[in-house]
């Protein structure tokens, strides 16, 4: 059977209290998003949504929370038409969405990022006390044990993100939208998270689930729908369908691999790390190796030391005890530039935080940081800084002019940008924590094919994920942390999700 014969027919049935979608299209002048979507969510159940970046999935549920009008097709829910002209209409009809990008106010605490907008009042006065209470409820439901009182901005990424999951799990909606949800979270919060996803379905709470990770959907998902250049390309009537396929139909060829064949390493130690124990307690007594041509993953849950010990290595954060040798060197690093002037550089695991200036031009992220490459003499000419920025984003195949807003580009074009930033500094050693994060599967096998390019070039590599297919796909070795401790390394041959876990886990 074809991918189009698995389309469900609009004269399909829905459940009581499903939500129907007909003909719905959408265009922003000449440019069409989406053509003609037919699909069927019923009650209690979850639909996965999926396809590339640019493939329609969040104009869909945009459309579908009120976010954003359809330029055509029609609605229905409960039976009756469904036209949200604001979120906060799709919320009173019960339907909500977790955006991808997290929408947290950091000066507020946990509770009134949960409420805002509909804080709890009690005769005349905002109730404190029952915010607190009904946040915590959720929060301890995802696995994530702070009180409702703790401001957002103190958080990790992780955190944060389990807050925005929280924020619509008070809402008591009917219909709730995940985009994303899993992408800055590890195993066990995954975990929590698809409970109370399946505590949601058996009270008859639908779900429309978009993810990149793809291993996650068989776990979660009722049926499977895939967009493709905003047309509905398929609809898969169980969740159980293999991964390459589901790619396949994603970007419209054959995939023959998804992870590229891993060169020889060298026998050259670049990066040494004896004994190194963070200030902040967050890792203790770490001692590994990376070669010449080498990738060594770290892999562990959230909160294992994971980013706070790469953060170390790059300068980032600081350290009580231990060194950091590169080529053999010891490095005294107090600051980022010391790393960087050394040969390191990191991309960090909060690309649109921590890497990129999303309201400059792709040309102004390029050079920041490289000036010293851009100008030697002191001075940037334009045409100079220029010339750089088109030759490092050539480099990673960044869909985009240089010219353009950063914020603009997609998560997997963001990501090429800071990724071409460091490229041009030609480092000795190329930390990447979470390098893939919400980027999508066309993108990803391009950021695949440019980690391994670089230790095919003789750099020392290091990738930290949450993504253990990603982390074992890439590695060498993977060094596997728990509560700040190295708890082994694993030979390529020998790091399975089992073997990683048990020692993830101790």
């Amino acid at each position: 059977m074809s991918a189009l014969a698995r389309i469900t027919s609009p004269a399909a049935t829905v459940a009581p209290g499903g939500l129907t979608i007909r003909g719905i299209a959408k265009s922003y002048g000449p440019v069409r998003v989406l053509e003609s979507i037919d699909l069927d969510i019923r009650s209690g159940e979850c639909v996965a949504v999926l396809g590339e970046n640019g493939a329609g999935k969040s104009t869909l549920s945009s459309i579908i929370a009120g976010v954003v009008h359809p330029s055509a097709g029609e609605l229905t829910w409960d039976g009756a038409p469904y036209a949200p002209r604001s979120p906060a209409e799709a919320l009173s009809h019960g339907i909500g969405l977790i955006h991808q990008e997290m929408r947290l106010l950091p000066e507020l605490s946990i509770a009134e990022n949960v409420f805002v907008g509909r804080l709890l009042m009690r005769n005349g006065r905002l109730d404190r006390a029952e915010m607190n209470r009904r946040a915590e409820i959720q929060l301890r439901r995802l696995g994530l044990d702070v009180p409702a009182t703790t401001k957002v901005g103190t958080l990790k990424v992780a955190a944060q993100q389990q807050v925005e999951i929280a924020k619509a799990l008070t809402l008591e909606a009917r219909l709730l939208i995940f985009d994303e949800p899993t992408a800055a979270l590890g195993g066990d919060e995954t975990d929590r998270l698809f409970e109370q996803i399946h505590r949601l379905k058996s009270e008859g709470v639908a779900s429309i689930y978009i993810s990149h990770r793809l291993e996650e959907i068989a776990r979660i998902a009722d049926r499977v729908a895939v967009l493709r250049d905003g047309r509905l390309i398929a609809v898969h009537e169980t969740s159980t369908v293999p991964v390459r396929q589901l790619v396949e139909e994603m970007v419209g060829r054959s995939v023959d691999r998804l992870f590229p064949e891993l060169p020889q390493p060298q026998a050259r130690e670049v990066l040494g790390v004896s004994n190194l124990t963070s200030a902040a307690g967050a890792f203790h007594d770490i001692s590994f190796e990376v070669k010449a041509g080498e990738i060594l993953g770290i892999a562990g849950i959230v909160g294992a030391g994971r980013t706070e010990l790469v953060r170390a290595i790059a300068g980032v954060d600081a350290v009580v005890g231990g060194e950091v040798r590169l080529e053999g060197r010891t490095l005294r690093l107090t600051q980022p530039r010391d790393a960087m002037d050394a040969g390191i550089v990191l991309v960090p695991e909060d690309r649109k935080a921590q890497g990129l200036l999303l309201k400059q031009t792709i040309e102004n992220n390029v050079a920041v940081g490289n000036f010293d490459l851009i100008g030697g003499s002191g001075w940037v000419r334009p045409n100079d800084k220029r010339a750089f920025a088109e030759k490092a984003i050539a480099s990673m195949g960044v869909k985009g002019r240089p010219e353009q807003l950063a914020g603009r580009l997609s998560g997997g074009n963001q990501q090429k940008v800071v990724i071409a930033k460091w490229l041009a500094r030609n480092p000795k050693l190329f930390i990447m924590d979470e390098p893939t994060r919400g980027v999508d599967v066309g993108a990803r096998a391009q950021i695949y094919e440019a980690i391994v390019a670089l230790a095919r070039s003789g750099m020392a590599v290091i990738v930290v994920s949450s993504d253990l297919e990603e982390v074992i796909g890439l590695s060498h070795r993977v060094m596997v942390l728990s509560r700040g401790r190295n708890r082994g390394i694993l030979d390529h041959g020998e790091a399975t999700h089992v073997a990683i876990m048990e020692r993830a886990t101790t």
